[in-house]
């Protein structure tokens, strides 16, 4: 397969992961969401009837953890995670593209690393139907594959990032590589900002 196939066919797949990671990162807001306002509930029934509602701390703390793996492919594709870039912005552009291209193979290899260890935590709890000690008593295994789920999402698009800007990387396409897994720049930033607000202006005015 020609090297421009390959591009064309990991754009593809790329494209698809992002538009999967954007519905996930909708799935990890709406249950952030969900979260806050039952917490809001329980504080309210509290104050006015003297009870609670119960296991507002720890159906939040499940929903955090869930939400969070599963927003994490897509600030990862929109390249959100911070890196400290004191001395990257004076580096020469081939030198940075081969220290993006190792920050995105660190990355993967954590990501992994601790895609395994929540793997085992969650197979754990499911071979000894381990369930929390509270009142609930929710089964363990539950949160804990959904939070795995979304580790598991991020190791896929991680390993096409990683495949993409690797040929990127033979190739000596260093602005694919920038642009796939650099660091974001300040210009770039306030582009995003104000198509932001173009489309909040737009929206103001329809």
């Amino acid at each position: 397969m020609e090297n421009t196939e390959k591009f064309a066919m990991l754009n593809r797949l790329l494209s698809g992961a992002t538009i999967l990671s954007r519905i996930a990162i909708w799935f990890a807001g709406s249950l952030t969401l969900i979260s806050a306002l039952y917490i809001t509930a329980d504080v309210l029934f509290r104050k006015f009837s003297g009870s609670s509602l119960g296991g507002s701390d720890e159906l939040s703390g499940y929903a955090f953890a869930i939400s969070i793996s599963w927003a994490l492919s897509f600030a990862t594709l929109q390249r959100a995670n911070i890196r400290i870039d004191a001395v990257y912005q004076h580096l020469p552009v081939r030198l940075a593209a081969l220290l993006d291209w190792v920050a995105l193979v660190a990355l993967s290899v954590f990501i992994v690393y601790l895609t395994l260890y929540a793997t085992d935590v969650a197979g754990l709890s499911w071979a000894n139907q381990s369930t929390a000690n509270t009142a609930m008593g929710t089964p363990l295994w539950i949160p804990q594959f959904l939070w795995v789920g979304g580790l598991v999402w991020l190791c896929v698009v991680l390993a096409l990032m990683l495949l993409r800007s690797s040929l990127a990387l033979i190739t000596g396409d260093l602005v694919g590589i920038q642009s796939l897994c650099g660091i974001r720049s300040t210009q770039e930033e306030a582009s995003e900002e104000a198509e932001t607000g173009k489309r909040l202006v737009q929206g103001d005015a329809q």
